[in-house]
C-alpha cells in the first residue's frame, strides 16, 4: 500500500459565482498570458490554493503571466470545483489546481464528472504528508500516538485537509491499517484544506493532523507544531522527524498536484496552457519555490500527464475497495 496518494468529494450544490469568462486579448507585446482564471476547488490556506498562488506568482515574477486571478471555489472535496471546470467546456482562460485528493473525491461522494472529462496540462509537483500534533499534545512520539490509538480508536480523532477519499484521509487509513487497526473504526474528522484543520490540531479538538508539508512549514519552524512522522520513503531536508518506516509503520505515502483545464478547448488554447507551465517549470522562480515549500518536482506536461491521470484513477478506485470505503 504506499508511494502515492488521493482524493475527496462530490458536487451536489449549485454555486453562485462571477463569470469565468475574462473579455481580453491573450496576450501583449511582451507574448505575456493575459486574463487567466485559476480555480481552486478548496479554501484558502489549502494544498491547492498554496500550489495555485504559488505558481502564479512565479509566473509573474518571471514575466510569463499578467493580470491572473486565482479564486477559490470550495466544496464537496474538490468536485464542487471540478463540476464548474467541466461546465466551461472550451474556456481556454480558466484553469484549475487540482491532486489526487479530487480523484478520490469523485469515488467517494459519486460525483457526475471525474478527472478524466478535463483537459490535462501538467502534473507540477509531489508532496510527503505529516503526521502533526500541536507543541502542548501529551504524544512525544508516534510510538505514543500508535499506542494510544490502537487501545481505542474512535477517542483518537484524527483531522485531515480532505473529505473520505482524499490523501489527508487516505493516509491514516493505510497507517491504521498497517499497525492492526480496522480502518472502519477510525474516527476521521474532514476539513477542507490544511487551512481549516490547523485551529483544530492547535487547540487539541483532534488528536492528530494529517496534513501536507507545506501548509504547516511556518508553524513547524516557530515551535507550534510537532511533527511526529513524514509519509515519504526518505526524512525530509529540514523536518526533525522519522519516516513512518522508521517509526515501524510500514507504509509509504506522497501526494500530487496538477493542472487541468475545462473540456473542449482549442488545440492553440491547450498547447498555449501546457507551454505555459513548461516554461514555468524551467524559471529559477519556480524552482526556488519548489524547494522552499519542500516539494518534489514531478513535471509532467499535456499528454503525459493525461496518462497519469488515467492510471491514478484506476489505482485510486483499487485501493478504496481494498479499504473497504468504496
Amino acid at each position: 500500500m504506499g508511494n502515492w496518494l488521493a482524493a475527496g468529494a462530490a458536487l451536489v450544490a449549485v454555486v453562485v459565482v462571477p463569470p469565468l469568462l475574462t473579455p481580453g486579448g491573450d496576450s501583449g507585446a511582451t507574448g505575456q498570458l493575459r486574463g487567466l482564471r485559476v480555480l481552486v476547488p478548496n479554501a484558502p490556506g489549502g494544498g491547492y490554493d498554496i500550489t495555485a498562488r504559488t505558481a502564479a506568482k512565479a509566473m509573474e515574477d518571471a514575466d510569463l503571466l499578467r493580470n491572473a486571478e486565482v479564486f477559490n471555489l470550495p466544496g464537496a472535496g474538490g468536485t464542487v470545483g471540478l463540476g464548474r471546470t467541466v461546465a466551461e467546456r472550451g474556456n481556454g482562460k480558466l484553469i484549475m489546481s487540482m491532486g489526487l485528493g479530487v480523484v478520490g473525491s469523485v469515488y467517494t461522494n459519486k460525483a457526475p464528472s471525474s478527472l478524466l472529462d478535463t483537459t490535462p496540462v501538467a502534473k507540477l509537483i509531489e508532496e510527503p504528508d505529516i503526521v502533526v500534533v500541536g507543541a502542548e499534545s501529551p504524544y512525544r512520539t508516534l510510538a505514543e500516538l500508535v499506542a494510544a490509538w490502537k487501545a481505542d480508536p474512535g477517542a483518537v480523532p484524527v483531522g485531515g485537509g480532505s473529505s473520505p477519499g482524499g490523501p489527508d484521509h487516505l493516509a491514516p487509513m493505510l497507517m491504521a491499517k498497517a499497525v492492526g487497526i480496522e480502518p472502519r473504526t477510525v474516527n476521521y474528522i474532514p476539513f477542507d484544506g490544511g487551512g481549516e484543520l490547523l485551529a483544530s490540531v492547535l487547540g487539541g479538538k483532534v488528536a492528530f493532523g494529517v496534513s501536507g508539508i507545506g501548509e504547516y512549514r511556518d508553524q513547524i519552524e516557530a515551535g507550534t507544531l510537532r511533527v511526529l512522522a513524514v509519509t515519504s520513503a526518505d526524512r525530509i531536508p529540514g523536518v526533525d522527524a522519522p519516516t513512518l518506516g522508521e517509526s515501524g509503520v510500514d507504509v509509504k505515502f506522497s501526494n500530487w498536484r496538477g493542472i487541468v483545464a475545462p473540456p473542449g478547448i482549442s488545440d492553440v488554447d491547450r498547447d498555449r496552457l501546457v507551454g505555459l507551465f513548461t516554461t514555468l517549470h524551467k524559471t529559477a522562480q519556480w524552482q526556488e519555490a519548489v524547494r522552499r515549500n519542500g516539494w518534489t518536482d514531478a513535471f509532467a506536461p499535456g499528454e503525459e500527464f493525461g496518462t497519469f491521470l488515467e492510471e491514478e484513477n484506476t489505482r485510486v478506485a483499487t485501493v478504496l475497495k481494498d479499504l473497504g470505503l468504496a
